[in-house]
């Protein structure tokens, strides 16, 4: 990274041309200490991580790798790296062929202090479970990849999934996720410090539901044009919602910003 722009100083902190190490990323994207609430899963704090090109698409040819860069992806793995999971649609597993997290020995240390254990979980979110079974991320994973599905699930494609390993989540009464029940499952499962890669449709579901605490957006130096999706689908809200921003980094015309909600 070249610069970073708190929002209370606008004087960089980093050298130009010097790129961040990890364990300044680490700090620049530490989670906020939990806040005392005794109800289930009150503790939690939810994060996404997207990427937009100037024109506001949020993939290309239907992948976001077109878009992105390589210091967004040291972002991306830093991200990862704080995590206690990673929630997902499973359209964006499909799509961009989703493996485990895997333990990265730059954050072995900080993960342990934080009584993580060695990788994130992977929690997809999906009403049919339509998912292959035999992948990677379910046969390869450090730690038992989780779904987060509706009680009107197959019942097959349950038994099959629990079958390869994974750990199904009942999080809604219907055919499909409930958003709230799904952020204070994962929280009571010790699952606190979490963030969501997507897709757009999930994140959309994640804002309407109100339960996104931060947005961690990486807006691109290019255009596509075309009618890619933007970060979020779905309906719209009946009022917009107000984040405020945190900070910004740059680097070869790539913002990395950070939205927080507003109190």
């Amino acid at each position: 990274m070249r610069r970073l722009f708190p929002v209370t100083d606008p004087t960089p902190v980093a050298a130009e041309g010097r790129e961040w190490s990890l364990d300044e990323l680490a700090e620049a994207y530490a989670y906020p200490d939990p806040q005392p609430d005794p109800s289930p899963g009150g503790r939690s704090w939810l994060r996404a991580n997207m990427v937009s090109s100037l024109d506001g698409a949020a993939q290309h040819d239907g992948r976001s790798e077109p878009i992105s860069s390589a210091a967004d992806m040291r972002i991306f793995g830093t991200l990862r790296a704080l995590a206690d999971v990673v929630v997902v649609g499973a359209e964006t597993v499909r799509a961009e062929g989703y493996r485990p997290a895997r333990a990265r020995e730059a954050f072995a240390a900080r993960r342990e202090a934080a009584g993580q254990g060695p990788a994130p979980a992977i929690a997809v979110v999906s009403a049919s479970l339509e998912l292959d079974f035999s992948a990677p991320l379910f046969t390869q994973p450090l730690v038992p990849t989780l779904l987060l599905t509706g009680a009107g699930a197959p019942p097959e494609r349950v038994r099959e999934a629990e079958r390869a390993g994974a750990e199904v989540i009942v999080a809604g009464d219907g055919t499909g996720v409930e958003p709230v029940r799904a952020v204070r499952a994962l929280a009571d499962r010790g699952l606190t410090r979490q963030l969501t890669e997507g897709g757009p449709r999930l994140l959309g579901q994640l804002v309407a539901a109100g339960v996104l605490d931060e947005l961690c957006l990486t807006v691109s130096p290019m255009l596509t044009a075309g009618n890619a999706q933007r970060i979020a689908g779905g309906p719209a809200l009946a009022v917009p919602e107000r984040f405020a921003l945190d900070s910004i980094l740059e680097e070869d015309g790539f913002l990395f910003t950070r939205y927080r909600r507003t109190p």
